[in-house]
């Protein structure tokens, strides 16, 4: 496991065009390249995307043979059933209902070779969050690797963040009214610095192998399970 003093040395910046997500992330490329060396030794290669978001993601891994589930809520099913079928990858790409803070403990598939998490820690208090990340380590296999996205604190969102000056343990407030009505995002939020997504995989108990920033600020790690 790596400790804080090897932070700099695996921190880094990637380019990503689109301030959410796009199909060029740099952690998503890793994942698939993860996937496929794991098929190349391995048994199919079992992968957990959380939450589904338009597929785009485990439709690639389902390309490349791998078992994929997708979870996300209820709302989602049936437009996230629909993309599966056209896509022609319902013979690899399962949905399960599910979120972030109500992951059922024994999914199908479980325990994954790669689970990615695209979203939704930054919506949770840096606790609740840690312990969701150890959790979700329990579903992995062991040398099974996790990648997560996060919003960053150095990002646009961080202008006129109300709780930027805070520890991440405290850091748990709304945007600037501005921000929050362009990227619709009402609620309290944890906007995490790269050194604070590394320490949280740290505390959750997972090796940390590489973090980056993206151009836009935002942040994104790759743990492994160990």
């Amino acid at each position: 496991m790596q400790n804080g003093s090897q932070t700099g040395q695996i921190m880094s910046n990637d380019t990503n065009a689109n301030f959410f997500e796009t199909g060029s992330d740099e952690t998503e490329r890793l994942a698939l390249e993860e996937c496929v060396k794991r098929q190349r030794f391995d048994q199919r290669v079992s992968v957990l995307v959380i939450p589904a978001g338009r597929c785009e993601l485990a439709v690639k891994f389902a390309r490349l043979g791998a078992r994929v589930v997708v979870a996300d809520n209820a709302t989602q099913k049936s437009e996230i059933e629909s993309r599966i079928l056209t896509s022609s990858q319902q013979d690899n790409i399962a949905y399960i209902e599910g979120e972030l803070t109500h992951f059922p403990e024994s999914p199908p598939g479980d325990p994954f070779d790669i689970i990615v998490v695209r979203r939704g820690l930054s919506a949770l208090p840096y606790e609740q969050a840690r312990q969701i990340v150890r959790q979700l380590l329990l579903n992995l296999k062991i040398g099974g690797r996790l990648y997560v996205s996060i919003l960053g604190l150095h990002s646009e969102l961080g202008d006129a963040y109300a709780d930027g000056d805070k520890p991440i343990e405290q850091r748990f407030a709304k945007l600037s009214p501005a921000l929050a009505k362009k990227y619709n995002i009402h609620g309290e939020i944890c906007l995490y610095s790269e050194r604070n997504l590394f320490m949280l995989l740290l505390d959750a108990g997972t090796s940390v192998l590489r973090t980056m920033t993206t151009t836009h600020g935002n942040v994104k790690a790759i743990g492994v399970r160990v």
